[in-house]
């Protein structure tokens, strides 16, 4: 099973698709933890990435999914913002990825990323990701205005109400 935890900076996707993992017993990975480090240095400089900066890093995260998926599953956080991103993300996949949009009020993104420390997003390019989000009509949307334990819990009843093999 591959779930993937997706949605702009500060919507809290390394934190859910941690502890979901935790609870799950699966492998967690961060997409960002794969961003080659001209994409780091572009973010940290206060630019956003484009198509183009994404390409190489999406085509790699569709390899590890599929060996993932081989391996038996994983959550992976990875914002995906738009159609031809979670396109590129599944092309490798052979079963069904469970897809997790985290959303939540512009206002409670910015005070979120205000408040954390020691990441390389800066909080003034949320709304280019806001404007490129593409919100997908499928899987789950999920409101961040929840504690995380509490989101955490909802998509774990989710889950097992498909009852789905891991």
């Amino acid at each position: 099973m591959i779930l993937i935890i997706c949605g702009v900076s500060g919507t809290g996707k390394s934190t859910i698709g941690s502890q979901l993992a935790k609870k799950l017993e699966l492998p967690f990975y961060d997409g960002d933890d794969f961003h080659p480090e001209s994409n780091v240095q572009k973010m940290q400089s206060g630019s956003p990435l484009n198509d183009q900066d994404r390409q190489p890093w999406l085509e790699s995260l569709a390899k590890h999914i599929a060996s993932w998926e081989i391996n038996g599953g994983a959550v992976l956080a990875c914002s995906a913002l738009k159609e031809t991103y979670r396109s590129i993300l599944a092309s490798q996949a052979n079963g069904k990825i469970i897809w997790i949009t985290l959303n939540g009020t512009r206002e409670l993104l910015i005070e979120r990323l205000d408040s954390r420390s020691g990441h390389f997003f800066d909080s003034n390019l949320l709304d280019s990701q806001l404007n490129t989000l593409e919100l997908p009509d499928y899987g789950w949307l999920v409101d961040i205005k929840d504690t995380p334990a509490a989101i955490v819990d909802t998509i774990s009843t989710r889950l097992q109400e498909l009852k789905l093999p891991n």
